[in-house]
């Protein structure tokens, strides 16, 4: 590649860097990441609702996330300039064939050509495919089958939950209007009750 063509992509380059240093910075200034101020201001989570613990807990992961993709774009870019330097600088770091300059200049801190891109994405597990193993075994508990095999399927977990439902109610009706609700038989205990339990 020609100095003055190396030379755009570098002022490119460098223009990119601070622009995600800017954006680091001002995702820090904003509290996006990293803020434990708000999670540790508290000297116990006691009195805290499970979901506003976890919506925290998402916010902070979500700002690691965010800081992760700048940082590795960074590196990306510092990758590039030191490519400049020794000469290797739009060389695809797979094949080595020459990355397009229509694909430099979108993405100046490119480090393969499109197709070894393409080929590195189609090897990546798709998002709907990246499932916990326990899924695969569940799976083949809980189906619609219409092959004859005998085993348990989606009618078959409906129609257990329907019954047990049936149950339930009969067990509720047997109760007495007075008891309807309670969990426990000790908060059946009436004030006065327990007020007869305590001593003199």
């Amino acid at each position: 590649m020609e100095k003055k063509r190396l030379n755009h992509f570098k002022e490119k380059l460098i223009s990119e860097q601070l622009r995600v240093l800017n954006l680091i910075d001002q995702m820090k200034q904003n509290g996006v990441i990293n803020s434990n101020s708000e999670m540790a201001s508290e000297l116990s989570f006691y009195d805290n609702h499970p979901s506003d613990l976890a919506t925290e807990l998402f916010d902070k992961e979500k700002g690691l996330a965010l800081k992760g993709n700048e940082i590795s774009i960074l590196n990306k870019i510092g990758d590039s300039l030191k490519s400049i330097e020794n000469g290797s600088y739009g060389k695809c770091a797979s094949c080595g064939n020459d990355i397009t300059l229509q694909r430099l200049e979108f993405i100046p801190y490119a480090e393969n050509c499109l197709e070894c891109q393409k080929s590195i994405a189609n090897h990546k597990p798709a998002e709907q495919n990246n499932r916990c193993v326990e899924e695969d075994l569940l799976g083949s508990f809980f189906k619609y089958s219409n092959s004859g095999e005998v085993g348990v399927d989606a009618e078959d977990t409906y129609q257990a939950v329907e019954h047990f439902n049936d149950k339930l109610d009969e067990i509720v009706e047997d109760d007495d209007e007075d008891n309807y609700g309670y969990v426990d038989p000790i908060e059946k205990i009436s004030n006065q009750q327990y007020k007869n339990q305590l001593p003199d």
